[in-house]
């Protein structure tokens, strides 16, 4: 193989890395990493030192929580459709309280070969976006009752799902909390290997 087409080559592999690296994100996988470890090791701390975390309120010892390593596969750009005439959904919560959002839109995106959609709900008056889900590792790797994932939306026809973000609501952790559980239409049949596992009591 001559020099130049040697050179050629690897540029063009450069490229290809670099087009897939921006299809996911402006960050490498190790950049990637480093970032979502940070979150981690923040939300560490928060668990074992803030007021308002279930450890402390309960007067829990902290153990340190369980993760899927890092995948930009999980890190999804998916398309976002608004729901044109939303009105109330009523989730039921782990205390029997029913708790209300207002319909936001909803995410479609590709996972593992299969179409895959979820519901978007507002918190109100908070006005958050909420999204709860349960997946393949439901009562197995992850809480049977599902997962939640903090989403912000700018009002485009985009919307960023990043999985390795997802986290156990409370009662995951110790009773005497009030969870919503997701609603119907996010219990998913595909396993989403990314995030926070099953809490070990």
């Amino acid at each position: 193989m001559s020099k130049n087409k040697i050179i050629y080559g690897g540029a063009f592999l450069i490229v290809i890395s670099i087009f897939v690296y921006s299809l996911q994100g402006s960050d490498s996988p190790e950049d990637y990493r480093n970032r979502i470890d940070k979150e981690r090791d923040k939300q560490s701390r928060f668990m074992k030192y803030n007021g308002e975390s279930p450890f402390v309120q309960k007067n829990i010892e902290f153990p340190g929580l369980k993760y899927y390593e890092p995948d930009l596969k999980y890190r999804v750009k998916a398309r976002f459709e608004p729901i044109e005439k939303p009105s109330i959904r009523k989730l039921e919560t782990s205390d029997n309280i029913v708790k209300e959002y207002l319909e936001y839109g909803t995410a479609y995106f590709k996972l593992d070969d299969k179409e895959q959609q979820l519901t978007i709900l507002e918190s109100v008056p908070e006005k958050t976006l909420f999204l709860a889900f349960g997946d393949a590792t439901s009562a197995d790797e992850t809480y049977g009752a599902g997962r939640y994932l903090d989403v912000d939306h700018s009002g485009g026809r985009s919307i960023l799902l990043d999985f390795n973000l997802a986290y156990n609501p409370y009662c995951a952790y110790s009773e005497g909390f009030s969870c919503p559980f997701p609603p119907k239409e996010n219990l998913l049949d595909v396993a989403i290997k990314a995030g926070e596992k099953t809490f070990d009591h």
